[in-house]
């Protein structure tokens, strides 16, 4: 039997909302299929833009889990963490979503989530910081519940999933491998080249997956690494609960040894290694070859 506090169902926000939130304002984010946290567009765009998979967050062991990178743009909260960072205090600045990076050959290193301008009293700029938001990996199968949850939100809001295939729980090592290490690699190793500052939201949970990376001071920095996690607040207005987003930590490392720490893995023990080679080794001289004769055609 489960205990009281365990969630039996996987989303923990939908189109910005509580799953369990069925006010006049969640309903119609629903129905409309509505982003509340700075999209592009006012629509939900994950996945599918005529069918979007409007999951912001999952639950893993009972904790919300952001899965969705524009989930982290909430009241835009990340661009002021950051912008302590690149740029000393009265800077006058703003910031720009999906700008392209070219390498030397002028070859696409990607687009840089957010980059941060500095400008002049005249607009001119004259610094800049690059902005990286990492959202977490879902293995398993999140569109399932998601798409069976939208089909009927007001008798589901209380399913219960734990039996069915394919339970979507985060990723952190996709993650990190997929995701984080070719950021930091491509665009922040250019970004470095050029000397410039990087910072990077992610989620508690999926920071602390992570090596023990080195600590600097905020001054000698190259990246800070912007801590976030999702607190369970009640509107005081309407006493509707909701998720919201907020700092809990910020770490500040050099590049090259964070690069090194998360790009290193962690060996196993040879012992272990030699043993599954010696099984298999062993597998193959038991099995006799496959001889196979051809009948003399003369």
């Amino acid at each position: 039997m489960k205990p009281m506090s365990a969630k039996t169902q996987p989303l923990a926000e939908v189109f910005g909302h509580l799953i369990t939130d069925h006010t006049d304002k969640a309903t119609r984010y629903r129905s409309r299929r509505l982003c509340p946290f700075n999209n592009k567009v006012p629509n939900c765009t994950k996945d599918k833009a005529k069918n979007p998979l409007g999951v912001c967050s999952i639950y893993h062991e009972d904790r919300p889990v952001i899965t969705c990178p524009i989930r982290f743009r909430e009241d835009w909260i990340i661009t002021d963490d950051a912008a302590s960072f690149f740029f000393e205090e009265g800077t006058t600045w703003s910031s720009l979503t999906e700008v392209r990076l070219n390498d030397s050959y002028g070859k696409s290193a990607g687009n840089i989530d957010v980059v941060l301008v500095a400008y002049d009293a005249n607009g001119k700029v004259y610094d800049f910081g690059a902005l990286e938001i990492q959202a977490v990996y879902i293995s398993g199968n999140v569109r399932d519940p998601f798409e069976y949850y939208m089909k009927d939100p007001a008798s589901r809001s209380t399913m219960d999933w734990s039996n069915e295939p394919n339970y979507p729980r985060p990723d952190y090592l996709s993650s990190s491998r997929k995701r984080l290490v070719p950021q930091l690699l491509f665009k922040g190793g250019i970004l470095h080249g050029w000397g410039k500052r990087i910072a990077v939201a992610l989620n508690k949970e999926f920071f602390d997956t992570l090596p023990d990376l080195k600590r600097v001071a905020k001054s000698k920095a190259d990246i800070a690494w912007l801590i976030y996690d999702l607190e369970l607040v009640k509107e005081k207005s309407t006493g509707v609960e909701r998720y919201s987003l907020k700092k809990v930590d910020e770490v500040f490392t050099e590049f090259e040894s964070a690069l090194f720490s998360i790009t290193t893995p962690s060996p196993g023990r040879i012992e272990d290694f030699l043993k599954l080679l010696q099984e298999k080794l062993d597998d193959q001289l038991e099995t006799p070859p496959v001889n196979k004769t051809i009948e003399n055609p003369f």
